[in-house]
């Protein structure tokens, strides 16, 4: 099974420095689905651009990669039962005094191009300017470079920025999730058959405790992150 990942999304899916294999909670989840599935995992990085048209392309036979559940992309692709929630927020410069997401609305707002952050980022705040950046890092170095006023993400990659950035150029995250975008793997829609054991192996790995153990593993009280685990694997309501 070749599982298409980002490599680019610390705790998700990212290189081990010590063994330059990739690692991450994507990266689990993908080895857990082929596990129950009896087969051999190798994984193929992808930009975020490049995640649905892989797919479609046959490119790749599964998506692990901070993918969004939006109506939009589910018209292209299925996706499986949510195994992620994350709460999308707003980081900015301490110095910049934007406390508020209100506060933000109608200044250069950074996000991961192609991303659905990127789309309800510009459905939301409408009268902000709206700049695409190929990955997490890259908006952050906008921000921090003051191209930008706010990086828009998912709390987990905000948190992860924070906890690097340079005590002269201090950040905070706005405590308001501006929404909670649940994740899926995502699938091709004509694999039926897939679809529907994949969908039985994440369910019971919750049943089992097993996505709870995973969830730990990547994100829990051991982790940098400190974050507990506020929702259960089942359907994403579309």
């Amino acid at each position: 099974m070749l599982c298409g990942t980002l490599g680019t999304s610390q705790p998700f899916s990212y290189q081990d420095a010590a063994t330059r294999t990739v690692v991450g909670y994507d990266v689990d989840m993908c080895k857990l689905v082929a596990d129950k599935l009896g087969v051999k995992v190798n994984y193929k990085l992808l930009s975020v651009a490049a995640r649905v048209p892989e797919l479609n392309e046959s490119r790749v036979d599964i998506l692990a990669a901070n993918l969004g559940y939006s109506p939009e992309r589910a018209e292209q692709i299925a996706f499986s039962h949510t195994y992620y929630v994350s709460p999308q927020k707003l980081l900015v410069r301490k110095d910049s005094n934007l406390q508020t997401i209100e506060s933000v609305n109608g200044r250069r707002v950074a996000a991961t191009k192609g991303s659905s952050s990127e789309r309800e980022i510009k459905r939301i705040l409408d009268k902000s300017q709206v700049l695409g950046f190929t990955d997490s890092s890259a908006s952050y170095l906008a921000l921090q470079q003051k191209k930008v006023d706010a990086q828009f993400a998912s709390e987990l990659v905000l948190v992860r920025l924070m906890l690097q950035s340079p005590p002269t150029a201090p950040v905070s995250i706005i405590d308001k999730a501006v929404f909670d975008e649940p994740w899926g793997l995502g699938m091709r829609k004509s694999e039926t058959r897939f679809i529907a054991k994949v969908n039985e192996i994440l369910d019971q790995a919750e049943a089992s405790g097993e996505a709870q153990r995973l969830f730990e593993k990547w994100f829990g009280a051991q982790t940098p992150y400190k974050l507990q685990r506020s929702f259960k694997i089942g359907p994403i309501a579309g």
